[in-house]
């Protein structure tokens, strides 16, 4: 695991904690809202409903008298947050539970009497026209502003009545739970968010450990598996040479030349998931690098009977370590080369896009067969696109050279994809050249 994916890891954990701290602020901050708009207006209509089929009168209750020397009657102020205790309400120490009006119409619709249970709070011209405004609605229940008003046929006379009440206090209070449930989910949201950054590296250090303790296994194993191969190989060469040479020793030689390959791969790929070595960046010439690795390559084109083609743009310069753009050019070239079709033609293409600041390199090989194939898997380790065909013979490898392409395209910021497109496959390099 490089220092790309360790960072990748931690933004993953760190966006799985917000988003699901979220989810659930919006569900309790939804929840709460709407429990709280909901109940405000059905006691709000509760006590439209009350002064209305009161004629507009303050309700008339029975409560409890507190000395507990019998029941005694008398107006009660009605709480919009009442939970069913009877409380008073209508009393003159809460009047701006208290503040409404009525306004009584005729049959056609016209203003014909105005009450208020206390005058000075509000003038004929405001009733007046909030309750020409309230006829012409279409709902009988609504709002305007901060009063809400109940328009139903008056029950004590002609025409119709509506009361409006004044919900400032109430509205208030709404918007206030509203805000303040914003500002707590903004708050947790910020809090979780440096939470999770500070205990994420916690969370990944044992993974982080275990890449580590793998990448030094390879190459301790590597190492360790070099001594052997080297005795075995030496031992069968001495066979050889004392006139004993036969199909089991050179199939031996094949098999350590095979594994002694697999070995330096390992610990090659081992050594790309390391974090890149800025020390040891150089100014490079790419163009110069590819080129060396196409000519390395003409040789086994001809052998195969194959054509390599190139296009390569002059002086484009990367800073990256010394010899790994050949290594890059390298492992693409001899992955085209295994699975150009016979005949076919492999093309390099060197472009630096963006006045230099991107690099380009594109390989592609003839491959007729390539339609309907996963080729995002061709990046993961010791997978063989050839296995279903039965060619594993004919190109012969360790399916770990993508992965290796891969890994130093990510050591250096990079990226690499592979499509296909009318019968040829292309593996495309996308780097930043750090200048």
């Amino acid at each position: 695991m490089n220092e790309k994916s360790i960072k990748r890891l931690r933004r993953k954990i760190i966006l799985t904690v917000m988003l699901s701290l979220f989810l659930v602020m919006v569900f309790m901050g939804v929840t709460i809202n709407a429990v709280s708009y909901f109940s405000s207006h059905r006691v709000i209509n509760r006590v439209l409903d009350d002064i209305a089929n009161n004629d507009g009168e303050p309700v008339m209750a029975v409560v409890i008298d507190d000395d507990d020397d019998g029941l005694r009657g008398g107006n009660f102020n009605i709480n919009l947050f009442d939970t069913g205790f009877i409380s008073r309400v209508f009393d003159p120490d809460f009047t701006n539970y208290a503040r409404y009006f009525v306004v009584y119409y005729d049959d056609e619709g016209n203003i014909r009497q105005l009450k208020t249970m206390y005058d000075a709070m509000f003038n004929t011209e405001e009733m007046t026209q909030l309750g020409e405004r309230a006829y012409k609605r279409l709902l009988s229940y609504g709002r305007i502003g901060t009063y809400y008003y109940k328009l139903t046929d008056n029950a004590f006379g002609e025409g119709k009545i509506a009361v409006f009440l004044d919900c400032s206090r109430e509205l208030a209070s709404i918007y206030r739970t509203m805000y303040l449930t914003m500002i707590i989910c903004f708050v947790g949201l910020v809090l979780t968010f440096i939470i999770s950054v500070f205990f994420s590296k916690s969370l990944i250090a044992p993974e982080v450990e275990n890449s580590r303790k793998q990448r030094e296994f390879i190459t301790n194993a590597g190492h360790e598996l070099k001594t052997p191969l080297a005795v075995i190989k030496a031992n069968t060469e001495l066979i050889e040479m004392m006139g004993e040479s036969n199909e089991w020793t050179q199939s031996t030689l094949k098999q350590v030349d095979h594994m002694d390959g697999l070995i330096k791969n390992l610990v090659m790929i081992s050594r790309a998931e390391e974090k890149a070595d800025k020390s040891g960046l150089v100014k490079v010439n790419v163009s110069d690098a590819v080129k060396e690795a196409c000519g390395n390559f003409e040789s086994v084109a001809k052998a195969d009977g194959k054509t390599l083609k190139s296009e390569i743009e002059p002086d484009v310069h990367m800073m990256i370590e010394e010899g790994r753009m050949r290594q890059l050019s390298g492992l693409l070239l001899d992955n085209a080369m295994k699975y150009c079709d016979d005949g076919g033609t492999v093309s390099v293409v060197l472009a630096a896009p963006k006045k230099g600041r991107l690099i380009r390199l594109t390989v592609s090989n003839s491959f007729a067969s390539g339609a309907g194939i996963d080729y995002n898997r061709f990046f993961e380790r010791f997978y063989r696109a050839d296995e279903s065909h039965k060619q594993e013979k004919a190109k012969s490898g360790y399916g770990i050279g993508l992965s290796m392409a891969e890994s130093i395209c990510k050591q250096y910021g990079g990226n690499i994809k592979a499509y296909w497109k009318d019968g040829v496959i292309s593996f495309t390099c996308m780097l930043s050249s750090g200048l």
